[in-house]
């Protein structure tokens, strides 16, 4: 699913979240749903009694009085009003009429006449007031002989005739009863609204609930999830600098595991690698040595076709010693790092490719100072200059540009290129295309692995390509943030 976050955070807020909202939304149904029921039932009974009370007590009023009582009995849920007319009813009440009539019978003095109606307005049924059940449909029907006052239902899921009202919905109930001197009173009971009848006020509560979640939920996934931000940075800064601060050992007893096991995995590193600096340096002292006497020993010859081409294996010899050398301490050694400007070290080192017979147009943007190895980056771009200058040609194209979290410096040549299947194998140490590994060609084939070296130990990349119209395009990007 594409709209699902991809990051951790996100996912986990959202679990978090849209869990909330969920149990949230069923636990205010259930709630709802099991007051209204409560509420209901305990309605209708009481409505019931009331309907019952009411005319147990004007029976007893004198005639002239009852008005004034009616008026100060009303209120908004039950409205009582003298009445001429007594409802006709052709059909048998249903059992939820007869339940509410046996409720009301249950508490009235004597055993006064008393019938109990229903209006539901309905199109579809032409007006007719019927009986609805608990799902809406119509039990019975009944024809009124005169339009009643207010409007409304009752609504019942299944009772038993006589026993307690299980819950009782109610929009109107119309109940009409005939007092010992003829007098008939006309009772129109509605529901009062409840929350359930209100969705905005739902919708509004639900709303706070999800605001006050995201935003505690946002806080808490936050802070479970920055030790894997600081393992994720720690993590990228460890290839570019091994000697960085240790992470804190704080947090959770699991964050704190982790982070001492990365500092461990940090400190095993670093002893490698001090080990294999130390390996160098003896390896380095022990090869030059052998050199070294053999041209004290030469210095004794006479001059000859057979001592120049010594001198020349020597020379040789020295210089693939120093380029292994520097490829195993991954190109820079144990240089410095610091601010640097990459457009002032970039025209040195044309300068110097120049001053070899190469024809360099050179494209410079401005671009702000990068953190780097002055030795290092030197060495790289002197590789790959002189790699474009060897295959090349003369004519080489050098342009440096700014991106948006990088600077890239792009060196094309107009030589033959490389075949796409070994665009990614020159890299590789003594990887040489020309077949073999003659020294008369030129090059130890650590050239572009030294200056990738360099440029990974950096944080950056380089990457090679072939031209459209023939050559190859050498990119080498470094990050303004090292």
């Amino acid at each position: 699913m594409k709209w699902l976050p991809r990051t951790l955070y996100g996912q986990i807020l959202l679990t978090l979240v849209g869990g909330l909202l969920l149990a949230n939304a069923l636990g205010i149904y259930f709630i709802l749903s099991d007051r209204d029921r409560l509420s209901n039932s305990l309605r209708v009974q009481y409505t019931a009694q009331h309907i019952a009370d009411i005319v147990n007590l004007l029976d007893e009023c004198p005639s002239n009085y009852r008005e004034q009582v009616i008026s100060t009995l009303n209120q908004p849920t039950l409205l009582v009003r003298m009445d001429r007319f007594w409802e006709s009813q052709d059909q048998p009440l249903s059992l939820h009429g007869r339940s509410f009539q046996q409720l009301i019978r249950r508490d009235l003095i004597k055993p006064y006449p008393l019938q109990v109606l229903s209006k539901q307005q309905d199109s579809s049924a032409g007006g007719r007031a019927t009986w609805m059940d608990h799902a809406g449909a119509g039990l019975q029907s009944f024809s009124p002989t005169r339009e009643a006052g207010a409007a409304g239902s009752i609504v019942s899921e299944e009772l038993s005739a006589l026993g307690p009202l299980a819950e009782f919905k109610t929009h109107l109930a119309t109940v009409q009863a005939r007092l010992s001197d003829g007098t008939i009173l006309t009772f129109n009971a509605s529901r009062p609204i409840s929350l359930a009848d209100q969705p905005a006020r739902i919708l509004a509560w639900m709303l706070l609930v999800a605001l006050t979640a995201a935003l505690l939920g946002a806080w808490a996934v936050r802070q479970l999830i920055r030790p894997l931000d600081l393992f994720s940075r720690a993590a990228r800064g460890l290839a570019s600098n091994l000697n960085q601060k240790p992470l804190p050992e704080t947090g959770s007893e699991e964050v704190a595991e982790a982070a001492r096991t990365f500092n461990r995995m940090q400190t095993e590193l670093q002893r490698l690698l001090k080990t294999r600096s130390q390996m160098l340096a003896g390896v380095s002292h022990d090869l030059r040595l052998p050199i070294t006497r053999i041209r004290l020993r030469l210095e004794g010859l006479e001059e000859s076709a057979e001592k120049q081409a010594i001198e020349r294996d020597l020379l040789e010899m020295d210089q693939l010693i120093n380029d292994s050398l520097t490829y195993l301490r991954g190109g820079c050694g144990s240089e410095g790092v610091v601010k640097l400007n990459l457009n002032a070290l970039l025209e040195s080192v044309v300068e110097d490719m120049e001053a070899l017979g190469s024809n360099i147009q050179l494209h410079s943007e401005p671009a702000p100072p990068v953190m780097g190895k002055v030795s290092a980056l030197r060495r790289c771009l002197g590789n790959l200059l002189e790699n474009a200058r060897r295959y090349g040609g003369d004519a080489i194209e050098v342009s440096l540009r700014q991106r948006a979290e990088c600077v890239e410096v792009k060196i094309q040549d107009n030589g033959p290129g490389i075949a796409e299947a070994d665009l990614e194998r020159v890299m590789e140490p003594y990887v040489r295309l020309e077949g073999s590994r003659a020294r008369h060609t030129g090059g130890s084939g650590l050239g572009l692995a030294i200056a990738r070296a360099i440029a990974r130990d950096h944080g950056g990349n380089l990457v090679l390509s072939n031209r459209p119209q023939g050559g190859l395009c050498v990119l080498l990007s470094l990050p303004l943030r090292c």
